[in-house]
């Protein structure tokens, strides 16, 4: 007993070691599968991680390059910000300058005037003195000059023509100046009327250029918007990427191990059956019932078990479609598939247990109704029970195949098939697995073409704004160079107006010029035609001479005063042109330089194109930072599946070394059985041997066993050696002579026993027997007098008037047949059996005889 337990004990175990040998080699192989699959992702990750290292090394080289044009910007704009403080401070000490040297200018200006206008005065007095004094002594000297009065009038009237002729000429001389003159007051009024519309166009031109550059702006901040927005859905997309990667893969493992769980023949039937219908586009085929059901996962095992290789017969519309897919699967020689046609298939009617205990496999799948006949052949004999009692019980009593939650099927025929059933493996889990992954592929893809269709969709918004953009840009440069042009007209005008101004001055001045000829040619013709008619005499008057005596002294006076007047007023003019000039061709020039110098600094473009290439490198370390962000990601990526198939080779070689130990503590358990068996083959020889002696030892008593089980060994040997030792005092007996009687007195009482059973069974048969028979005829005879009176009525009905009799016809003692009527008593010794059959009597009233 102790080495059957001991035996039970290691085979026990080794069982247990066995199938965890077992699991361990079937754990490996799935982490060999994992190490593969780990290793085939890590993989894509390092080539993931070259390309992100690639974007990134560029994202990096073109934020370099940002990087620096920014800073070309700004080093830009901060000097032409130091440039405009410094020309705004020397055009402020210039502005300064110009006011002293105008306000000079201005007190100069009438200081020149005058002094001009002295000289001319003092000029014009010496002149008309020295004319005086000239005709003072041309008068003096006529008389010795002429002859006579005449003579002298015809000179003075030939001196008065040519007076004339000269004033005259003169006059037109004025004329044309004075309409010179207007004519450059009317370009200078053209020029001040360019002047103001230059001014007026470069104010709109800045309003237009200000509203574009608030549009600029405006479109600026969308743009920045756009592509914040883009940037996450860029986000958004590598995510859902990498997510559609990822559950492709597990369909993928899915669709490998699908594969393995299928047979050869129905994978390669099921692939020629998909690849014929794409080929030769055939339509009402619907798929395998595998891919067709739906159901919670703990009914997973009963489906399959139920189903078999059921679950990859292909469901079609008719038979005519499963045929042609035959006969392209035979030319191919594609492999075999069974096809479920629904026209030819019809749902049985099942009745099925109410039971809690009990539920319909049918009616815990999920598929389309039009598919109940194709589900109803498969599934719809087959209930689910709540254990195997419950499934024996409903397949005996309703005719029901039963299968548990656990795959243990009890037929309806009465076999019963179950064990152990890897869910590991199970099919609809795969199955399950990649109808899950592939409509979460669909709806992701459908995300990600919305996500791609949005990205789209703001590029193209962000091409109209940054176009918008290089038109405001393009419009800004126009209107600006227009502006430039415009005060290059105001410039141009300025510079046409002093030089107008300068011609004006010099036609002023020799208009006043021809004034003063005029004046004194009309003074000299008036004296010359005043000394017409007078006598002609060779002295002055004593007027006239103390005119001549004085003319002398006062013209000598104004000379001097002359070159007192034109001495200051060289210098005065001297000055004057200093400051002219000096505002001229410096500080005005100057100024207008300063000027360019600030409009330059003060325009924005630069710091347009700053913004710009600001954002560019906002962008740009936005890109760089996705990029830092996604090797990062890689990896970690990397780093955890590194980490994870380091894990999993550990994890392997510690399965393996416990399956070698396995190996091992199996040796050595099987090498302990192999003891166990050999002690068991010892002991079962002692048994023998003992048994035999016991034998010889002829027939104990009942309680022999009992009273000798507590006794250690040694106590039984000794009692053994006594026995034996008395033995041999009865060794003249025949032992085996009692045995022999009571083994057959008891042979006896059980064959009497028997015997008495069997008579006891023999009565009741025949008891039974007789009771059958007398029912068996009471019900014939019941029967026969129904047939007899159904006879009658129906034979009066027949022939109205006559009557009609059925008898049984009855064996005499005699052997002559006596009539019956169906009417007599049973006879307990079988009263059929006296019947030997029926008889007709009939009764025809008119003949007044009857026939039989």
């Amino acid at each position: 007993m102790e080495i059957e337990e001991a035996r039970a004990k290691v085979s026990e175990t080794s069982a247990k070691k066995y199938n965890d040998v077992l699991d361990a080699h079937e754990k490996i192989k799935d982490l060999e599968n994992t190490l593969k699959d780990v290793a085939k992702e890590l993989q894509n990750s390092n080539k993931e991680k070259e390309s992100i290292e690639k974007r990134r090394t560029k994202a990096l080289k073109k934020h370099t390059e940002l990087e620096l044009d920014v800073k070309d910007l700004q080093e830009k704009i901060t000097g032409n910000i130091r440039a405009n403080e410094d020309a705004a401070r020397q055009l402020k000490i210039l502005e300064r300058n110009i006011q002293d040297s105008n306000d000079e200018l201005e007190r100069i200006r009438p200081m020149y005037e005058e002094q001009v206008m002295e000289e001319k005065e003092i000029t014009k007095r010496i002149m008309e003195r020295e004319k005086q004094l000239s005709i003072l002594y041309q008068k003096q000297g006529r008389a010795t000059q002429f002859s006579s009065k005449a003579a002298r009038d015809k000179w003075l009237r030939k001196e008065i023509e040519d007076l004339e002729r000269v004033l005259s000429s003169n006059s037109g001389q004025g004329k044309m100046l004075l309409e010179e003159i207007g004519r450059l007051k009317g370009e200078l009024d053209g020029c001040d009327e360019t002047i103001e519309k230059c001014r007026s166009q470069i104010t709109t031109l800045q309003s237009h250029i200000d509203q574009s550059r608030q549009g600029f702006n405006k479109y600026k901040v969308q743009r920045d918007k756009l592509l914040d927005k883009r940037k996450s859905l860029w986000d958004k997309e590598n995510t859902l990427t990498a997510e559609i990667d990822k559950l492709r893969a597990e369909v993928e493992k899915a669709e490998k191990s699908l594969d393995h769980a299928i047979t050869g023949d129905v994978r390669r039937g099921m692939n020629s059956v998909r690849k014929i219908c794409s080929e030769y586009n055939i339509s009402g085929v619907y798929g395998p019932i595998i891919e067709l059901l739906n159901c919670e996962e703990k009914f997973f095992t009963a489906v399959e078990v139920t189903a078999g290789n059921s679950l990859f017969h292909v469901v079609v519309e008719n038979d005519d479609t499963s045929t042609q897919i035959i006969r392209h699967l035979n030319a191919h020689k594609g492999g075999r598939v069974t096809f479920i046609p629904l026209n030819r298939v019809r749902a049985p009617r099942i009745t099925y247990p109410q039971s809690s205990d009990v539920i319909p496999l049918l009616k815990k799948l999920n598929f389309k109704h039009d598919y109940n006949p194709a589900f109803s052949q498969v599934f719809a004999r087959t209930v689910v029970c709540k254990n195997l009692d419950v499934a024996s019980r409903v397949a005996r009593i309703d005719g029901l195949d039963c299968i548990t939650l656990d795959g243990d099927q009890v037929s309806r025929k009465g076999s019963m098939t179950g064990g152990f059933y890897d869910h590991r493996r199970s099919k609809l889990k795969f199955m399950n697995i990649i109808k899950q992954n592939e409509d979460e592929i669909h709806s992701k893809e459908e995300e990600l073409m919305k996500v791609r269709s949005d990205l789209q969709e703001i590029d193209q918004k962000i091409t109209e704004l940054v176009s918008e953009q290089q038109k405001i840009e393009a419009e800004c440069a126009h209107g600006k160079s227009e502006m430039e042009q415009f005060k290059q007209d105001i410039a141009n005008a300025n510079k046409q107006k002093q030089l107008i101004s300068k011609a004006l001055s010099k036609k002023e001045k020799s208009l006043l010029d021809v004034q003063n000829q005029i004046e004194q040619l009309k003074a000299s013709m008036a004296m010359k035609t005043a000394e017409m008619g007078t006598e002609l005499i060779d002295h002055l008057t004593p007027e006239e001479k103390k005119l001549l005596s004085g003319l002398n002294p006062e013209i000598k006076e104004l000379k001097e005063q002359l070159v007192a007047c034109k001495t200051d007023r060289i210098e005065t003019e001297a000055r004057k042109a200093e400051l002219e000039t000096n505002l001229t061709t410096n500080l005005r020039r100057r100024k207008q330089e300063l000027e360019a110098v600030i409009s330059s600094a003060d325009d924005d473009t630069l710091g347009v194109n700053a913004g710009l290439k600001a954002q560019e490198l906002s962008d740009a370390k936005l890109l760089v930072d996705d990029a830092t962000q996604q090797l990062r990601r890689v990896s970690d990526s990397i780093s955890a599946r590194s980490k994870e198939i380091k894990q999993i080779k550990e994890e392997i070689n510690k399965l393996k070394s416990l399956e070698d130990e396995y190996e091992r503590k199996l040796q050595e358990e099987t090498k302990e059985l192999e003891q166990l068996l050999s002690k068991k083959k010892i002991y079962s020889a002692k048994e023998e041997e003992y048994t035999k002696k016991i034998r010889e030892l002829g027939r104990l008593t009942s309680d022999a066993f009992e009273t000798y089980k507590r006794r250690n060994i040694k106590e039984l040997h000794k009692a053994l050696h006594r026995c034996n030792d008395q033995l041999q005092q009865f060794s003249h007996v025949n032992k085996k002579a009692l045995d022999q009687y009571i083994n057959f007195t008891e042979q006896r009482e059980e064959l009497q026993k028997r015997q008495a059973e069997l008579d006891a069974g023999d009565e009741k048969i025949r008891e039974l027997i007789s009771v059958l028979d007398q029912r068996k005829d009471e019900s014939i005879e019941r029967t026969f007098k129904g047939v007899a009176w159904h006879f009658q009525k129906v034979f009066s009905e027949l022939v109205p008037g006559d009557d009609g009799l059925l008898f049984m016809m009855k064996k005499k003692e005699g052997g002559h047949d006596d009539d019956e009527d169906g009417t007599r008593e049973a006879n307990p010794e079988g009263r059929v059996e006296k019947y030997i059959g029926v008889k007709v009597k009939v009764s025809f009233t008119g003949q007044g005889e009857t026939q039989s």
